[in-house]
């Protein structure tokens, strides 16, 4: 399979981004946000909460109605419904309506990210499909590393309401890119209907199925790591480090190079010594990133840094190679597995995150279990490797 044009990898890479934006920019504003609606910084947090939870149930219907009328309109459809919702939350001046719009935000580009993963997986497999995830992995490490930089700078310049005019312009250009150059994936010919009882059936079976229940999970358990770090990095970095608001956005812009290497070593290391190797390579890593974090305080920032450093490039490691482990033996279902996948992955950020914030110690030392947990669940949780003869066959 020859690999996929720039625009396509580049338009794939931000559907799949446009979620971590949507979440990441707004980090720097919450202070404000909440003094313009009356409610208390802690009340804040149900801002980030609500959109991890509907975003994960979303997924779970969005990737079966994609098997079902075909990939474009259930994207361009959601990306429709997110614009709409950050339009509400720009105009919103309560709390209750602007939990309405961020629902709506996260019901719609629920089907942005999962159907990235679903179109890439209908036009590619094996080490292919694993090179592509890699790529994508990188250009939207950006999102995540960039975003709270970016939302500082929009809010300072414009006020908070700019953050939203900022997603919804993100929305029509994300939508402008898909159809004008990705398009449909699944042939009328691949398309299938599945009743309730059988979407259930269907996703019973993929949890039975180890070849994606075990990928899926250690996928999940890292990127939930990875929700955790991005909660509570800020609050470490200015409590205990003295950071300001810009130099966390920095912090987390300089982070996306490390993301970037490991999302270029993934898919050539698959190729070498097989996706489970790389699976359980990288979990290792992300587990020794969070150990160091946890024993290594008396080295201060430059310690924290390290350890963090650590951890993402096992976390880069990790995420394509399972997502590509997970997903390359359904492509009868791929809308289904991907949607699956999210919502393990959304379920993990949302619970690891809860955890981070409300261990009975420290932020540093919570966030370090934390970390440490997720590598080392996903080492366990990890496909056995293959041989070297089986991983260069396969």
């Amino acid at each position: 399979m020859s690999a996929p044009p720039r625009p396509w990898l580049l338009t794939l890479a931000a559907l799949s981004a446009l979620a971590t934006l949507s979440t990441n920019i707004l980090l720097p504003a919450l202070p404000a946000m909440a003094r313009a609606m009356g409610a208390t910084e802690t009340a804040m947090t149900a801002v980030l909460s609500l959109f991890l939870a509907v975003f994960a149930l979303a997924q779970l219907v969005v990737g079966p109605l994609s098997d079902r009328l075909g990939r474009r309109p259930v994207v361009l459809g959601g990306l429709l419904v997110f614009i709409a919702g950050s339009l509400v939350c720009a105009v919103a001046g309560d709390l209750r309506l602007l939990l309405a719009g961020r629902g709506l935000q996260a019901a719609g580009v629920a089907a942005a990210s999962v159907l990235a993963r679903a179109a890439a997986r209908d036009r590619f497999e094996g080490a292919p499909l694993a090179a592509l995830l890699g790529r994508i992995m990188v250009v939207m490490a950006a999102a995540p590393g960039l975003s709270p930089l970016l939302g500082g700078l929009v809010q300072a310049a414009w006020g908070w309401r700019a953050l939203f005019a900022v997603l919804v312009l993100s929305g029509l250009a994300v939508a402008a890119a898909y159809a004008g150059i990705v398009g449909e994936t699944l042939p009328a010919e691949r398309r299938r209907h599945q009743p309730p009882r059988d979407l259930a059936l269907g996703y019973g079976r993929l949890l039975a199925d180890a070849r994606f229940l075990r990928p899926a999970l250690a996928t999940a358990a890292i990127l939930g790591a990875l929700f955790a770090f991005f909660g509570t990095a800020p609050l470490v970095l200015t409590r205990g480090f003295g950071f300001s608001a810009l130099q966390v956005g920095l912090f987390f812009a300089t982070s996306v190079f490390v993301v970037f290497a490991a999302g270029h070593a993934a898919p050539r290391a698959s190729a070498r010594w097989g996706g489970p190797a790389v699976l359980r390579a990288g979990a290792a890593l992300a587990l020794a990133g969070g150990v160091a974090m946890l024993t290594g305080n008396a080295a201060g920032l430059y310690g924290f840094i390290a350890a963090a450093c650590v951890f993402l490039f096992g976390m880069g490691l990790v995420s394509p190679t399972g997502a590509a482990l997970a997903l390359t033996p359904f492509a009868a279902q791929a809308g289904q597995a991907s949607a699956l996948l999210g919502f393990l992955q959304m379920a993990a950020a949302a619970a690891m995150t809860t955890v981070a914030a409300t261990l009975p110690t420290e932020r540093m030392a919570a966030l370090a279990l934390v970390l440490a947990g997720g590598g080392l669940l996903a080492w366990v949780a990890a496909p056995p490797p293959v041989s070297a003869r089986r991983a260069h066959s396969a």
